[in-house]
């Protein structure tokens, strides 16, 4: 029988899953703390929360939520990142973050209502305009021939319309977070890659990039192994 605390831990991540916009997986091997914390901060300024959970517990919270196609991905050193605020703002955040640091590695995302897309179309994803911009657009296009409207429309693809329309819902029927996560002073120094965080936490990057800094003498780089 599971442990009590397991039974919370799993609960809470189903609860951040299920009341995100999306979430988003990213690799983070390699990454030192200061660029963990600095990862955070810009992913807090678009609303979003990162986090780094247990996978084992991860992959139960998916399952228990029938999310299909995702625990593949839930290995190894990864953090999701919430998106409490636009996913389309945090899908951009993502990116930039890595093209600045190439250890920032989208692995898949989850989008409201359950549905999972590949690395490709997160990038669609962050590709598309403010949603101020597309109703400024439509706007626009609703005084103009019919046969320019459908132009316009035609552009997108099945893939960013989908995702357009499944964000733009839950955008209308939530509610805005009512306060940020506080931000955990990072340290300066450089961390070797993470291990994967105790059975029963959710833990800050901070303190997993740090755990591993102060093991590193002790075992090759990339030895951690998921239980």
């Amino acid at each position: 029988m599971p442990r009590p605390e397991k039974v919370q831990a799993v609960a809470e991540i189903k609860e951040r899953i299920e009341g995100a916009r999306a979430v988003f997986l990213t690799e983070f091997r390699g990454m030192s703390v200061k660029q963990l914390s600095a990862l955070r901060r810009s992913l807090r300024e678009v609303g979003s929360e990162y986090k780094v959970v247990k996978m084992t517990l991860a992959r139960r919270a998916t399952d228990e939520l029938g999310i299909e196609g995702i625990s593949e991905h839930l290995v190894g050193p990864t953090g999701l990142t919430f998106a409490d605020g636009d996913a389309v703002a945090t899908a951009k955040a993502l990116r930039d973050a890595g093209k600045d640091n190439d250890k920032v590695v989208i692995k898949a995302g989850i989008l409201s209502g359950g549905q999972v897309i590949m690395p490709e179309q997160v990038t669609k994803l962050a590709e598309i305009e403010p949603r101020e911009v597309l109703l400024s657009k439509i706007a626009g296009a609703a005084k103009a021939p019919l046969s320019q409207m459908a132009g316009m429309l035609g552009a997108f693809t099945r893939n960013a319309a989908t995702m357009f329309s499944q964000l733009l819902e839950k955008k209308e029927s939530d509610t805005p977070a009512d306060s940020a996560p506080v931000e955990t002073p990072a340290a300066e120094a450089e961390a070797a890659p993470a291990p994967e965080p105790a059975d029963d936490a959710i833990v800050e990057p901070e303190e997993a990039a740090a755990a591993e800094e102060a093991s590193e003498t002790e075992e090759p780089a990339n030895s951690a192994e998921e239980e």
